[in-house]
């Protein structure tokens, strides 16, 4: 039975409710008025049901889907404006003990090059990040209790947390990392986290466990409820996301929306961010071999209709997608992306030879930061280095009821422009900087208080005389 409050994963991720959603689509696609009702009901900016969503993504009628792609950019510049937030991924270590049938880290893959950094090596790749410009992070490892330890990981965030290098400092650490207890959802609460992310990659239960057939990660409900424990925890940021292309996109598009609408349920607040990756070839991985590969054109009302359901969720992409990809959505919905990444153990320090390739999966967008800020800015977006909510306790339900008062925007515009002018003083090429001073110059206007507008002017020019970090 469905039950949205239910803190069981076969509950609140109910198999028939998904089936039964599918059915009505599939029923009601044809039904223009219907769709046209839930279209005009969307712009109060209120969000979507997982079954209004699913609806909304059938929809054939060239005029109502380019309908639906103008609500979704209207949306996305109510709640997030043109601010683009960047991060990049650091992969400490590739050592796992699961089974993964879609990942190179499985523990079955004996030719891949396995890799733990030590502190010191993390040290060197988080100057690295620094040296381009990076102020916000996300930690990955794999599923390994003696290589990927929960210890391990904790002495690295206060590794990370502790280095300062020139005018650079690494202001927020997420993690992705394994499903763990509430215990340990506290140590990471403590050790000063920002968000915790953990993807479902299928919400199908059968697919799932033939996806992971060994291994900690093969037990779904495990897996499927470590968000509950992480609010227990007290980790008030939570980002999730499944990775398309591994079992239905409809079944698995639903089973997001059903998981966004139990944490509001029963937290109070859904999820920080919805992060949307789609398989890509990796190491021992043929990513031609699984017949449910989402594209480009789904990929983009997929992205659209998850803006249209959960207004007020970030939504995450990363360099898995292309320029081209990346750009088409950034304006339907998608409002943190990384730059520079790379997606091996050590990577950024040192650039590895094929033959000891430790990636997770192909980069299809290989542009430095510095092209990706350039890039941002000829869009009229503004590249956004800001953790300041996090640091001023702007984190769950807190940061969720700014987001919907409209109020954000007081707060996010000028940290925004003041964390641009801290990349272009410190790292940007002259024709980045350019470009960046003349959008600084520009935005400021949009800045609706006098006071806070001056106020920002006057910190952009501290920054100037070398001052760094001021946040509203």
């Amino acid at each position: 039975m469905y039950k949205k409050a239910s803190r069981q994963a076969e509950e609140f991720i109910n198999h028939q409710e998904i089936l039964a959603s599918m059915e009505y689509a599939q029923k009601n696609k044809g039904n223009r008025k219907l769709m046209e009702a839930l279209l005009h009901r969307a712009e109060d900016f209120r969000g979507l049901s997982h079954r209004e969503a699913l609806l909304l993504l059938e929809c054939e009628e060239p005029d109502l889907v380019e309908r639906m792609f103008g609500l979704a950019r209207k949306i996305k510049q109510k709640f997030y404006g043109n601010r683009i937030v960047m991060f990049a991924p650091l992969y400490l270590s590739n050592y796992c003990v699961n089974g993964c049938t879609y990942c190179p880290y499985h523990y079955k893959n004996k030719h891949i090059v396995r890799k733990k950094l030590t502190q010191e090596e993390i040290r060197q790749e988080v100057i690295a990040l620094q040296d381009m410009g990076h102020k916000r992070l996300a930690l990955e490892t794999g599923e390994d209790p003696v290589n990927a330890s929960l210890d391990y990981v904790l002495e690295s965030i206060r590794t990370i947390y502790g280095i300062q290098h020139k005018n650079g400092a690494i202001r927020r650490v997420n993690v992705n990392i394994a499903a763990t207890t509430v215990e340990n959802y506290r140590r990471l609460k403590e050790a000063g986290i920002g968000t915790y992310i953990l993807f479902q990659e299928t919400y199908h239960k059968e697919h799932y466990e033939e996806l992971h057939p060994t291994g900690p990660k093969h037990d779904y409900a495990w897996h499927t409820e470590a968000m509950d424990r992480a609010m227990e925890g007290g980790i008030d940021d939570v980002g999730i996301g499944v990775l398309f292309g591994l079992s239905h996109y409809r079944y698995d598009f639903t089973g997001l929306l059903m998981h966004a609408e139990h944490l509001e349920a029963v937290f109070g607040v859904g999820p920080h961010t919805i992060s949307v990756p789609r398989i890509r070839n990796a190491d021992d991985i043929d990513a031609s071999a699984f017949a449910d590969a989402v594209s480009d054109e789904l990929f983009a009302r997929i992205v659209a209709v998850i803006r249209i359901a959960v207004p007020y969720t970030g939504m995450i992409i990363s360099t898995r997608e292309s320029k081209a990809t990346r750009e088409k959505v950034l304006e339907l919905g998608v409002s943190q992306i990384s730059g520079g990444s790379r997606t091996s153990v050590g990577g950024y320090v040192r650039e590895e030879s094929e033959e000891e390739n430790s990636a997770q999966f192909e980069v299809s967008d290989t542009r430095s930061l510095d092209e990706v800020v350039h890039w941002l800015l000829g869009l009229g977006m503004i590249p956004s280095f800001c953790t300041a909510c996090y640091r001023e306790g702007r984190t769950g339900d807190r940061f969720m009821k700014l987001v919907k008062s409209g109020q954000i925007a007081n707060c996010c515009q000028p940290n925004a422009l003041m964390t641009l002018k801290e990349y272009l003083t410190d790292y940007a090429s002259e024709d980045t900087r350019r470009s960046g001073e003349a959008l600084i110059e520009k935005e400021l206007t949009s800045i609706a208080s006098e006071k806070i507008r001056e106020r920002t002017r006057a910190y952009l020019k501290e920054i100037e005389h070398g001052k760094r970090d001021f946040r509203f």
